[in-house]
């Protein structure tokens, strides 16, 4: 049980040491291992630090190269200009090139087979892309009842598989998509103030 809790405390430390920073919870098991996260998954997690978000250091250039596009995509979309940027952050880093091991293409990673129905025509276009990445997450949005975290989850795993759990589901690579997202949505939010 000691390794458990000392393990989970070096995680603890390590988060909190990183620059992109949000709320941490706490939730004591009954088997006396401390959990902590940043996106809670129950009501027994209760908040343990109050965190401000931080700036990242010598990120301006980069994240700003499409904003102006990215207020577009809000606008017309209805997502949050924050939101969309910190998925382009985690999705492709800003690299409008970007093509993932499974396939999925440019600055929001929409899948081939997704294109028409975005009508997007060039997926290496900044701006199809992001408009059409925008109008999936705006009806992903619709689709679970403006709860983010679920959104996120299908929009990376797929709503099927969201659908089949009914909340995220136990993949670690969904997992870690929603909570890289919502790190970089509230570092933006700050950014935008």
């Amino acid at each position: 049980m000691k390794l458990h809790i000392t393990i989970t405390l070096g995680l603890f430390f390590f988060l909190v040491a990183t620059p992109v920073c949000a709320d941490i919870y706490m939730y004591l098991d009954s088997d006396g291992i401390l959990h902590f996260t940043n996106t809670p998954t129950s009501s027994n997690y209760k908040l343990y630090i109050k965190e401000k978000p931080r700036k990242l250091p010598g990120a301006e250039g980069l994240t700003s190269r499409f904003d102006h596009l990215i207020s577009e995509a809000a606008h017309t979309s209805g997502v949050s200009f924050s939101l969309i940027k910190a998925m382009i952050r985690v999705e492709s880093n800003f690299d409008s090139e970007a093509v993932s091991r499974k396939g999925a293409l440019g600055l929001m990673q929409i899948m081939p087979e997704n294109l028409e129905a975005f009508n997007i025509g060039d997926p290496f276009d900044p701006r199809e892309n992001i408009l059409g990445g925008s109008l999936y997450l705006q009806r992903l949005m619709k689709r679970y009842d403006g709860k983010l975290p679920l959104a996120l989850a299908a929009y990376n795993a797929g709503p099927t598989i969201v659908d089949s759990y009914g909340y995220i589901p136990p993949i670690e690579e969904t997992e870690n998509y929603v909570k890289k997202v919502m790190k970089f949505y509230y570092v933006f939010q700050e950014d935008e103030k």
